[in-house]
């Protein structure tokens, strides 16, 4: 057992005990209150912007300023605006339709109320997004959160957890850092709700751990989310969509297109039009603008995965003249790979990282039953102007989420839910969704003054007979 294991759960277990007894305190925050805890996280990333920017890249060794303010803070302000906006009609009970044969003036209601105490499991990738976008729909709805924040995240947490507490109350809001044993003792926690973003591995042993206390939980995971290029769709159009979002924050993305299918005809054009677009936007590995793998570990597995596609007979095709790496900042370049075989790490593993495969088709058919073979991935990306041939892959492929003609973008509508399915995820937040996620809609019958089953206590009798004859005829 890990000697600090004790400390960690007293620490953990001692805060749920505040912010649990703050709930039963005031369970049910009004409209101005939620607004307000809304305002006050906007308020905070405004103040610290810069900083937020800071430290998240030292946590990478280099990020790309321009990423996080497009990926981080930018939807968190924007997205905290749209929460604002929508909260009332949010909150207000729901009517539903009363069976009037058996109930004459009762009235039936849904009422979103607070869980309590929501706990966020953080991944390094996204970590301020991933952190407050949360934060908005479970403080939209009335909780208190824990959030605990991944170890590649060692800059941001600190300032977070330093910060913080200006703007929150630990008895309303509290960060935590990983030190060593903090994930697996956090998801141990009876928490009202669990969200974790993450990988499936560790997915599934959080959600093992929750099991214990029956606590239900969001799990936000990944998968090998392909492109598929339609035959009538601009192949350039295509290219440059497809690659600003592979290498955006150098494609350690869960949504980010892990593999592309194309035309088996049209693979050596795609090829040709990366090699234009990539040098446009990233002249070099040096460029401010491309982003650093997180660390040594992933920055290995990356390399390994190439060289076992090469060795097994792929062709490797990197996009930036000068070396294809640099090991001093983490830097790999963007690479295509062409003929990678089906057994081979970057084919059967999600890739996290600036490498492309590229799949030929002659038929769409062959695309969809490769797709459907493997696990559900948490999106799909359908280029084509072609309606129903779009439509025909919505309904024969299952994701997570789809964009059309793009691919991330249904991430970033805040009022779309985004959720996985299957081995990508389960349940879902963002927009009206994420409030429901972290409510309780909790279904209320209102008697009427006059009730018919007056007349259906025992001993039954002749009018009960006769009500039950009309209520199940």
């Amino acid at each position: 057992m890990n000697l600090n294991e004790p400390v960690i759960r007293g620490a953990l277990e001692s805060t749920l005990d505040l912010q649990r007894k703050a709930y039963l305190a005031h369970p049910v925050p009004s409209l101005a209150e939620r607004r307000a805890d809304l305002r006050t996280l906007q308020r905070f990333v405004r103040d610290h912007k810069e900083a937020l920017c800071a430290a998240i890249s030292a946590d990478y060794g280099h990020r790309s300023t321009h990423e996080t303010l497009l990926g981080e803070v930018f939807p968190v302000l924007d997205g905290i605006d749209h929460v604002i906006k929508q909260l009332r009609r949010w909150m207000r009970p729901q009517r539903r339709s009363v069976d009037l044969r058996n109930f004459f003036g009762a009235r039936n209601r849904v009422i979103p109320q607070p869980l309590g105490v929501v706990g966020v499991i953080v991944p390094w990738n996204f970590p301020l997004n991933l952190s407050l976008v949360p934060l908005s729909y479970i403080f939209a709805a009335g909780n208190r959160a824990m959030v605990k924040m991944s170890e590649n995240s060692r800059h941001l947490a600190a300032l977070l957890i330093e910060k913080m507490p200006a703007y929150f109350p630990p008895e309303k809001l509290q960060f935590f850092d990983e030190t060593g044993g903090v994930g697996i003792e956090f998801s141990k926690l009876p928490f009202d709700h669990l969200l974790f973003t993450g990988s499936g591995q560790t997915g599934r042993a959080v959600m093992a751990a929750a099991a214990a206390n029956l606590c239900p939980v969001t799990l936000e995971l990944g998968g090998k989310a392909p492109a598929i290029v339609c035959e009538d769709f601009p192949l350039r159009t295509a290219a440059e969509r497809i690659l600003f979002v592979k290498c955006l924050n150098a494609g350690q993305i869960c949504t980010t297109v892990d593999h592309a299918w194309l035309p088996q005809a049209k693979i050596a054009e795609f090829v040709q039009l990366a090699k234009e677009i990539v040098p446009q936007r990233y002249p070099s590995l040096a460029s401010k603008d491309y982003t650093s793998i997180i660390d040594q570990r992933s920055f290995e597995r990356l390399l390994a995965a190439l060289d076992d596609a090469r060795e097994r007979g792929a062709r490797l095709i990197p996009l930036l003249d000068g070396p294809a790496f640099d090991a001093a900042t983490r830097k790999i370049a963007p690479h295509i790979v062409l003929d990678a075989p089906a057994d081979s790490i970057l084919m059967q593993r999600e890739i996290f990282g600036p490498i492309l495969p590229l799949r030929g088709y002659t038929e769409l058919r062959t695309a969809v039953d490769a797709i459907n073979a493997g696990p559900r991935p948490l999106a799909i990306y359908p280029f084509s102007h072609d309606g129903a041939q779009v439509q025909h892959l919505l309904d024969h492929v299952m994701s997570g989420g789809v964009s059309v003609n793009d691919a991330l973008f249904h991430v970033g509508q805040h009022d779309l839910p985004f959720g996985g399915v299957g081995a990508s995820g389960m349940g879902h937040y963002h927009g009206r969704e994420g409030f429901e996620t972290f409510s309780k809609l909790r279904p209320v019958f209102y008697q009427a003054r006059f009730s018919a089953l007056k007349f259906m206590a025992p001993p039954y009798g002749r009018f009960a007979n006769a009500l039950l004859g009309f209520m199940t005829k």
